[in-house]
């Protein structure tokens, strides 16, 4: 609880200190984490079965992570790379980006117990 003309003050101050952050974040440079080198950057085109297409760029780092910028609802998240049984599996947030070969699936992974794709059927444009 803050109290007080100080506290109101600092409470203030810490608002617009939040404001000026979120400002700033909007109009940020593009990520960068110094500790992780990407070695190599692919980007491909994928269509669903719904007719959706979209493009997922994959980033492959020097120390074997490996990560994938996928557009999910108008924001472009990313996801890490993590153990699956086949294929390659990326999470983030709620969701799951699973690619077998060429084909993938998107997951919202908080739906269900047994969650069904939210995108299905989608493959990799080859051009």
């Amino acid at each position: 609880m803050i109290a007080g003309r100080s506290g109101a003050i600092r409470l203030a101050a810490a608002c617009g200190l939040a404001a000026a952050l979120h400002v700033s974040a909007a109009n940020a440079a593009p990520l960068e984490v110094r500790e992780i080198q990407v070695q190599s950057r692919h980007t491909f085109s994928y269509t669903c079965a719904n007719s959706k297409t979209f493009k997922v760029t994959y980033l492959n780092a020097a120390n074997g992570q490996s990560f994938a910028l996928v557009p999910v609802e108008g924001r472009k998240l990313l996801f890490v790379g993590v153990i699956a049984a086949s294929g390659v599996k990326y999470v983030a947030d709620r969701y799951t980006w699973w690619t077998k070969g060429p084909g993938a699936d998107l997951y919202d992974v908080t739906s269900d117990v047994s969650p069904k794709p939210v995108l299905s059927g989608c493959a990799t444009i080859m051009r």
